[in-house]
């Protein structure tokens, strides 16, 4: 490394130890976003951050937070909120890379692992805390063997997710935990009108970065969009035949497929595996050390395809994919941005397909206007696709029969009984009331089949009787 390598850093204030971490890792200039917000950040600015998946968010805050924690070492020094166990891992990671001069220590809670191991690494005070909302929230309320009040920075990683409903009482439980004076840091891919004016988190007008990308186009343009068209029966049938085109250029390329519910993504990925398309899933109703797993071989290569829900969609940082399918569109457009963004990183190349029915339509022209770019189509053989489709629909139905009901709906009512806990509700009371609802809507479902076999019987019957006439009639004519 001589004495121009890693200028444009320096340019910004970041130090010569932290510019030779980056040189190690391959990093040899700034990305838009770390250019606009690192100088700022040394500065003791509040930031808000916006750019596209893949720009080198994680880093725009990492350098500030490292370069000032060297000034003066202690814990906790800072503290980064996320909404996924997968990106906190990851974070965690980048953070402990780019901080081994520091011998850096970074506390992960997600809950993933047992709640008293997590508050005795929490004692030890840390120098980062990576942390997912409810949990921390649960050892704040719960235990005092460590405090808040010494933090200098406060990060938002995906913050427009973060601000949403469902985080509300956990966030303003750790805030009311913080210092009034601290450094906020907010960042996503999509800002929203409630990170910019939060009335629980508000920020220092006075010294405030609002930084977004001058381009207009949320998705990167090393990133080739297309769509499959197929009848909403065929669905899965189509997706194999688009893996399997795929795959004959690129045999060992990098694959997610995202569905929509947890349950369609453990029968998707069962399927696959039984016509020989290995692949590993990941979903919420998982268990962490599982969902670990499943990215461990992803990231490694032992898999080369994972099947995932939302809860891969965001953050999550491997460079290698090449190839992300939407086996069903996302309701909204920002989800479609986060999902295609695991393709196209860090200025490689990357394809987003997407499967679309004819019901799919209005959907796909959401997504183009957001964007602001226009999908094509990726061709696929009609007549390849009718030869697997019993293979592939009989498959599917023998999957969905082996899942394990009973389990899965054991990991249902735990995922229930978790967030009720969360919300300070009797779990079974909520789970009584639930069981009748569910009652009810059973009663109104039968009912209304009931009145619907009713309704067609009587046409079935009116119909006969008026062929019966009908035939009479001829008869007597003759």
């Amino acid at each position: 490394m001589n004495e121009n390598d890693g200028k444009e850093f320096a340019e910004l204030g970041v130090k010569t130890w932290l510019i030779k971490e980056l040189f190690n890792l391959g990093i040899r200039s700034p990305t838009p976003i770390q250019k606009g917000c690192i100088s700022r950040i040394l500065a003791g600015d509040d930031c808000i951050g916006a750019a596209k998946t893949g720009s080198g968010k994680t880093f725009a805050f990492a350098l500030p937070i490292l370069q000032h924690l060297a000034e003066d070492p202690y814990g906790i020094f800072a503290l980064v909120l996320t909404p996924t166990h997968e990106l906190a891992y990851q974070i965690a990671d980048q953070f402990s890379i780019l901080g081994q001069p520091l011998k850096l220590r970074v506390c992960i809670v997600t809950g993933g692992s047992d709640q008293l191991e997590e508050s005795l690494k929490l004692a030890k005070r840390p120098h980062i805390v990576v942390a997912m909302p409810g949990r921390l929230a649960d050892h704040i309320t719960g235990c005092d063997t460590f405090s808040l009040k010494k933090v200098k920075y406060l990060v938002l990683d995906e913050a427009d997710r973060l601000f949403s409903e469902s985080f509300q009482d956990d966030l303003e439980t750790i805030f009311n935990a913080l210092p009034a004076k601290r450094q906020n840091l907010l960042f996503s891919a999509t800002i929203t009108e409630d990170v910019r004016d939060s009335k629980i988190l508000p920020l220092n007008k006075d010294k405030l970065l609002t930084w977004t990308e001058t381009d207009s186009q949320l998705t990167v343009s090393t990133l080739d969009q297309r769509y499959v068209v197929c009848p909403a029966y065929a669905r899965d049938v189509y997706l194999v035949q688009t893996l399997r085109k795929y795959r004959e250029t690129k045999p060992s390329s990098h694959i997610i497929v995202f569905t929509d519910t947890k349950k369609e993504c453990q029968v998707l990925s069962m399927m696959l595996n039984a016509i020989s398309m290995d692949n590993v899933c990941l979903h919420g109703f998982m268990r962490q050390k599982e969902r670990v797993a499943a990215l461990t071989q992803f990231r490694s290569n032992l898999k080369c395809t994972l099947v995932a829900t939302n809860v891969a969609a965001r953050g999550l940082d491997i460079p290698t994919v090449d190839l992300v399918v939407n086996h069903k569109l996302p309701l909204e457009p920002k989800e479609y941005i986060h999902r295609v963004g695991r393709t196209a990183r860090a200025g490689r190349s990357g394809m987003a397909i997407s499967l679309i029915t004819p019901y799919d339509i209005l959907r796909l022209g959401e997504i183009e206007d957001a964007i602001k770019t226009k999908l094509t189509e990726y061709k696929i053989d009609d007549d390849e696709a009718v030869k697997i489709f019993t293979t592939v629909s009989v498959t599917r139905r023998e999957q969905e029969a082996q899942l394990d009901n009973e389990e899965f709906e054991q990991r249902k009512r735990n995922y229930r009984v978790k967030r009720w806990i969360q919300a300070g509700v009797d779990p079974d009371m909520m789970e009584e009331g639930f069981k009748d609802v569910i009652g009810k809507i059973t009663k109104i479902k039968r009912k209304a089949d009931n009145v619907k076999a009713k309704k067609d019987l009587e046409e079935s019957s009116a119909k006969k009787k008026k062929k019966i006439k009908g035939n009479k009639a001829d008869f007597n004519n003759k």
